[in-house]
């Protein structure tokens, strides 16, 4: 399984290697493989081998790219959780999360089945780790945390809650967030993105105003729908403002058939343009904003 992990780091490490220095743009389908090597992986319930092996992935993924990683490291009911966080830049804290495990049990299936989780995990993922490739730091005024959580996707299963990765990491906080972007279930190729009314709606929606400027108002539709408990709600309680991009029209939601045939390279490039112009044109457009104002 790690000799898996570290060829498939090392292909990403020999791309980038093999490359000069130059700007880039977030790539759906650079996006889209990093579903499927996930997926490679196996079924990646919080304490397995095969979700370990994903942490390691992150992990060797990011720092090919020259993110300094730290891992927050703890038990819950005997089993061993892992967060990961990549961190580059300097200034405000801003934090994009997504969850990398999945779900062990399939809702309404045989419940000794798990789920692939290729959209329900791998996609956020796979977002954030294209981001890490693609963003021009040295264009954005914040210090940027890559997050990716563990222990999301087996609430209500044997008295396990949900989100225990994020709820984790916010009440341990030490340095705050001012503000926190979550992805989850973002691949789905019909996909619908509606507002989510737990989130906050000024930065909520200015992602969604992103969005319309690049066009993509038929999937980032600005009507809310649902309420949901994600891993933006730790930090949400605590203040900050917080905000989940999810398309929960999804019919294969913990089932197994969520694979990588149902995710869209289309879709996670939608998603993840978004944040690359709102981290890289829209934040130090803010900035310069407020400082003007003060002076």
């Amino acid at each position: 399984m790690l000799g898996v992990v570290a060829s498939l780091a090392a292909l990403w490490l020999g791309l980038s290697a093999c490359s000069e220095p130059q700007p880039v743009s977030f790539d759906g389908q650079a996006a889209y493989e990093h579903v499927v090597a996930q997926c490679d992986l196996g079924f990646r319930p919080t304490g397995s081998e095969a979700g370990w092996a994903t942490g390691e992935y992150i992990i060797a993924t990011l720092e090919a790219q020259g993110w300094t990683v730290e891992t927050e490291e703890f038990t819950y009911r005997d089993t061993p959780v892992r967060n990961i966080v990549g961190r580059a830049g300097s200034g405000p804290i801003i934090l994009l999360g997504a969850h990398y495990d999945t779900r062990r049990s399939a809702d309404k299936e045989d419940s000794t089945v798990p789920v692939m989780g290729a959209n329900d995990g791998a996609s956020g993922v796979a977002v954030l780790l294209e981001l890490a490739r693609t963003l021009d730091r040295g264009a954005i005024e914040h210090e940027i945390w890559l997050t990716f959580f563990d222990a999301e996707d087996n609430g209500s299963l044997d008295g396990w809650e949900w989100c225990v990765g994020s709820q984790y990491m916010a009440a341990n906080l030490i340095l705050i967030p001012t503000a926190v972007v979550v992805v989850d279930m973002v691949g789905d190729a019909d996909q619908q993105l509606y507002l989510e009314r737990n989130s906050d709606p000024v930065l909520q929606m200015q992602l969604w105003e992103i969005a319309a400027t690049l066009g993509y108002t038929d999937t980032f539709v600005a009507e809310y729908r649902w309420s949901i408990y994600d891993d933006h709600i730790p930090f949400a309680q605590l203040g900050i403002p917080a905000v989940d991009v999810i398309d929960f029209d999804y019919p294969y939601w913990h089932t197994t058939q969520d694979t990588p045939d149902k995710v869209s390279a289309e879709s996670l490039e939608r998603v993840g343009r978004t944040l690359e112009v709102w981290l890289e044109e829209w934040l130090p457009a803010s900035s310069a904003t407020q400082e003007a104002e003060l002076e």
